[in-house]
């Protein structure tokens, strides 16, 4: 049976197909869905673990016990499991293990658009990059196939559109898969020196049945047509190309690491030019110029963001893909946190103060948008609470009484802890904000180990976080309602005079959370005098028109902010709400 699937879904179906038991991973836009549809699937076992680290090694040890398993996170989350991503390419595996990675081309969500394929080069780890759903779902289910035929990790490259677009899909039956018996070998598991030198031998030879392989591999196809153009292209450039050189001949590349040399060198020799297509870095394109096959692509198109038809047209042939012209453009709507976001009284009182603030990856990073505008800096995750520390040994302690770090509670769990463990242990005296509004925000409400559930709804033990910051070494450890903004005020500028390590634990539930507090709609009454500092929250519920502050009622949560803010006892229900 043929249905709609997004390509994340495809994937989880693949995995679903290819007889997978185990999957960990870690959320992460694009990639979130492939696990939650898993989740979906009673014969898998599924988790979310605290990082991706930790769930590429549970991916592994489910391999070295006979199972295939999958492991999936974003680009950036790759850099945090290429520890194990890189030794396991070493080790080899037991049952299949396949390792899925969305790149976010255009950054759509994201701090950097890194290509994963980098990665997979430098691992000597095979990789596959699927162009729509279909493909997903049958790479897959190969990769697995591969994985343990080659003895190999196998690294699945996605991209935010083909993760997120929808084609049709064949669903095929699940095929069971026994567990391959668990055998002692400590020369191939076991990555001492002696050891890792004769696999990485094996690594080299591996890598070469794999470039064999590739030259006949059947997801690396020809497509003859016009031998005056000849596009090489791969994942979702080529869908674009295809749009753009309808009557071109096509070497559409499935298999991405190893490339087919010989493959290559025989298209290109049936064309007169040729075109590579390819999104960030100039992988194929480098490869094609060691073979000495002269190419078009980075020379014409940016190695930045992520491309459409009509750039390419214009990049190829020079002309306009469209013959008519947007009169005007739409307005510009940047992220915004929600109404009733409970981080809004946190960045609020952190710019009153004038606090720097250390940021962190989550919803709250939005708290360095105006109007708000109280956050300093935003690397990676888990790097506001070591920054913070940095800028203290830095400048020194006073210094230091002037910043403070954010972190969500899952940010926390993720890549945080250590950070912490590293001011108490080195002396620092910083101050550390947990955003803990009980869940994984931004990527979608997933629950993570403070939360108390599985991935599948199930009761489970929760970490306390009070307890963990207290077993790490911080004896200033405080709760706070960040909706009561005089309080929450009066803890920040205690816990910033202390000499000491300190640790705010700002508590209040996501406001999209079906558990969330939800009050009546607040009105403007006739107090209002139009100073617009409500319009300082920065709360979407909250505009002005015609020069007059309005409160929308269908996005309004009650939260009452405004209230607190307002001087002239404006915002309420009067009757007489204007």
């Amino acid at each position: 049976m043929k249905r709609l699937m997004l390509g994340n879904e495809a994937v989880a179906r693949g995995a679903y197909e290819a007889g997978v038991l185990v999957v960990s991973s870690y959320p992460g836009t694009p990639s979130t869905e492939i696990t939650e549809s898993i989740a979906k699937y009673d014969e898998i076992y599924s988790e979310w673990a605290p990082n991706e680290k930790v769930a590429l090694e549970v991916a592994i040890g489910a391999s070295f016990g006979g199972a295939r398993a999958m492991s999936c996170m974003k680009h950036v989350g790759l850099n945090v499991a290429s520890d194990p991503l890189y030794t396991a390419s070493y080790t080899g595996v037991g049952g299949g293990l396949v390792v899925c990675v969305a790149d976010d081309q255009g950054m759509h969500s994201s701090q950097n658009e890194q290509d994963s394929r980098l990665i997979a080069i430098s691992a000597k780890v095979p990789m596959l990059e699927p162009s729509d759903s279909a493909e997903c779902k049958d790479y897959v289910k190969k990769a697995f196939d591969l994985s343990e035929k080659y003895d190999t990790p196998i690294l699945i490259r996605l991209s935010t559109r083909v993760s997120h677009s929808q084609s049709l899909v064949d669903e095929c039956e699940r095929e069971e898969k026994n567990l391959r018996e668990y055998v002692k070998d400590t020369a191939k598991n076991v990555m001492m020196p002696a050891m890792a030198m004769k696999r990485h031998h094996y690594v080299e030879k591996r890598l070469e049945d794999m470039r064999t392989l590739a030259e006949d591999c059947e997801f690396n196809t020809v497509e003859k047509k016009s031998k005056k153009i000849g596009v090489i292209s791969a994942g979702i450039a080529y869908q674009y190309a295809k749009e753009v050189f309808p009557d071109a001949s096509f070497l559409k590349l499935g298999m991405i690491n190893p490339l087919p040399s010989k493959l290559i060198k025989d298209f290109a020799a049936g064309v007169e030019k040729v075109y590579v297509i390819e999104e960030l870095e100039p992988v194929i394109e480098n490869h094609c110029k060691i073979l000495g096959i002269e190419v078009s692509g980075k020379d014409i198109l940016p190695n930045i963001g992520e491309f459409n038809v009509a750039q390419i047209r214009k990049a190829v042939f020079g002309e306009d893909a469209f013959s008519y012209k947007i009169g005007e453009e739409p307005p510009i709507r940047p992220p915004v946190m929600c109404a009733g976001c409970p981080h809004r009284g946190t960045f609020y009182v952190l710019k009153k103060l004038g606090l720097i603030v250390s940021g962190d990856i989550g919803c709250y990073t939005l708290g360095a948008l105006a109007p708000l505008a109280s956050m300093d800096t935003c690397v990676c995750m888990g790097a506001s609470i070591g920054m913070a520390h940095g800028m203290e040994k830095a400048r020194g302690s006073e210094f230091s009484k002037k910043v403070v770090s954010v972190i969500g509670d899952s940010t926390f769990l993720h890549s945080g802890i250590t950070g912490l463990i590293d001011v108490v242990y080195n002396k620092g005296r910083g101050t550390v904000i947990i955003l803990d509004n009980s869940i994984t925000g931004m990527t979608g409400h997933q629950d993570n180990p403070a939360t108390g559930f599985t991935i599948k709804g199930e009761p489970t033990k929760s970490v306390d976080l009070v307890k963990l910051c207290h077993a790490v070494g911080v004896d200033r450890v405080r709760v706070a309602d960040p909706f009561d903004l005089e309080g929450f005020e009066k803890v920040v500028k205690e816990e910033i005079s202390a000499d000491e390590p300190s640790v705010i634990i700002a508590k209040r539930p996501c406001a999209l959370l079906k558990t969330a507090f939800r009050g009546a709609a607040l009105r403007i009454n006739n107090n209002c005098k139009s100073c617009k500092i409500c319009m300082k929250l920065g709360c979407p519920a909250i505009s002005v028109v015609d020069g007059k502050v309005r409160i929308d009622p269908t996005q309004c949560t009650g939260c009452e902010l405004c209230v607190r803010v307002c001087r002239f006892n404006a915002i309420g229900g009067d009757d007489d709400a204007k």
